[in-house]
């Protein structure tokens, strides 16, 4: 009847009415059936413990962590690691691990891995992981729980030394370039001290120096050049008493006039002056000009009296000489000193005022070089001074992994010994039953109406002809005895149901 027409709810009802046996066997059979299996199947037991991140004790303002990995990662790659062959091999063969499954040790390490859980703790409160919590599911609560613990120690025992070793490789790496950017730094530094003794006087901060020492030296060159000029006047003008003296003390001795050979000495005198000037000074210097009009009036008085015969020398000494002569010639022979002095010290002046002179017009291009090398030196050493606080913060927090001071693992829970196992649940098996059962059941019930083709109703007769029905007469067994169905249906239970199939009358 279910292929042949759509059915109402009076039509399930109908069939529920018929077919209820077929239902309720199957769902009375298959719960009591999966609560039997329960006693065949493997219990697993799960032993389960927690455990809680503990941040760094010493606040990170003072030390600051040398991991700065997010937790969940690290945890990814712990559990890598925990779980490879090397580390599972040694647990399965010690608490002898699917040792009567006939596996070899790759699928024991395969079955153990599954068998393992890791669940992270999220939390609404604080950012990043809490905790999370570590299972082991086996056929034996204790194993369970031992093999937790043991899971457990290698998940804390792995924390602290990836650490320690993330710290100290950090530490040892930080120290090698340390001391590369100390040898860079050396190397830039000697550089730099090679450059400032080639190159002494003549650096960009020593600009100013000498150009106040240029100016000092040139007040002093000055200086000195008027004393010098005014010592050899002095000088000059001694010489001339002392040849006037000279002469009139020979004229005493002979009968030579004094006065031509006195004014002759005189003019080689002014003579030797005006050149001496001249190295110095232009003709127009006031004293080049005092000089020669003082040669012009004496060569003019020379010029009127007789030609004088030639003086000899008025400052070689003699026995002769008088005292005033003797302190004369005493005097102009400190005069030379000094003038030999202040002439050497004018030309010290002169060496150290070009000296001077050419470290100022060097500056320009010893500055470009000097800034090259001052900028290199300068990043060398910013360079060596960051890596040198980031070594000292690291070596910092290489020491607070190693006092244990900083995030580590504690266990809170120690690893629980599970009193019942997780599987099989036997509620849950009869629940699964109960649901096959009933599945079962509509399922065959399903089967059995549609193959049904009996007209039980003007419906199912509509369904078949698209014809009217004039009259209905309900089935009875004792019409047609020859039949081999109408004889079965005899044999049947009078149903006095209004699903009894019917007969057709008329079309």
């Amino acid at each position: 009847m279910l292929g042949h027409r759509p059915l109402t709810l009076e039509d399930y009802g109908t069939i529920l009415k018929r077919r209820w046996w077929l239902i309720a066997i199957p769902a009375a059979i298959l719960p009591i059936i999966a609560y039997a299996v329960t006693f065949f199947v493997t219990p697993q037991y799960v032993s389960q413990t927690l455990v809680l991140v503990e941040q760094q004790k010493v606040p990170e303002s003072y030390v600051k962590p040398v991991i700065t990995e997010d937790l969940d990662s690290r945890l990814a790659t712990m559990k890598e690691q925990i779980m490879s062959r090397s580390r599972l091999a040694p647990i399965i063969d010690r608490f002898n691990l699917y040792a009567n499954k006939g596996l070899s040790m790759d699928d024991r390490v395969d079955r153990a891995r599954k068998a393992i859980g890791i669940t992270p703790i999220q939390s609404s409160i604080t950012r990043g992981l809490p905790g999370f919590y570590i299972s082991f599911t086996a056929s034996d609560p204790r194993t369970a729980q031992l093999v937790c613990g043991e899971i457990t120690s290698l998940f804390v025992s792995e924390n602290l030394h990836a650490r320690a070793a993330s710290a100290e490789g950090t530490t040892e790496f930080l120290k090698g370039q340390l001391d590369d950017a100390k040898a860079k730094l050396d190397e830039q530094a000697a550089k730099l001290a090679k450059f400032q003794q080639e190159y002494a006087g003549r650096l960009p901060d020593e600009q100013s120096t000498n150009l106040s020492m240029t100016s000092t030296l040139s007040t002093q060159l000055d200086a000195t050049t008027q004393a010098l000029t005014r010592m050899e006047q002095d000088k000059s003008y001694a010489e001339a008493i002392l040849s006037q003296q000279v002469a009139a003390q020979n004229a005493q001795l002979t009968d030579h006039g004094p006065a031509p050979q006195a004014q002759q000495a005189q003019l080689e005198q002014l003579e030797n002056q005006e050149a001496q000037l001249l190295t110095t000074y232009t003709e127009d210097y006031p004293d080049v000009i005092a000089v020669k009009r003082k040669i012009k009036e004496l060569q003019a008085a020379m010029a009127k009296g007789p030609a004088p015969a030639k003086a000899t020398a008025s400052t070689a000494p003699s026995r002769n000489d008088s005292p005033g002569v003797l302190q004369l010639r005493a005097q102009i022979h400190a005069m030379d000193i000094g003038i030999a002095q202040k002439k050497a010290e004018q030309a010290r002046i002169q060496g150290q005022l070009r000296m001077y002179q050419d470290r100022i017009s060097a500056s320009p291009a010893v500055q470009e070089q000097y800034k090259s090398i001052t900028r290199d030196t300068q990043t060398a050493q910013q360079f060596y001074d960051d890596l040198l606080a980031k070594m000292n913060q690291s070596q910092m927090g290489t020491d607070l992994e190693r006092r244990q001071q900083g995030e580590q693992f504690t266990v809170m829970d120690e690893p629980n010994l599970p009193e019942s196992p997780t599987f099989p649940k036997r509620g849950v098996f009869v629940a699964g039953g109960l649901a096959g059962g009933l599945a079962l059941g509509l399922l065959l019930t399903g089967l059995l109406e549609y193959k049904d083709t009996s007209m039980r109703s003007e419906r199912d007769i509509w369904a078949f002809t698209k014809l009217p029905t004039l009259a209905v007469i309900e089935f009875s067994p004792e019409l047609d005895h020859a039949s081999p169905r109408r004889r079965w249906f005899s044999r049947r239970k009078p149903d006095m149901t209004a699903d009894k199939p019917l007969v057709k009358v008329g079309g």
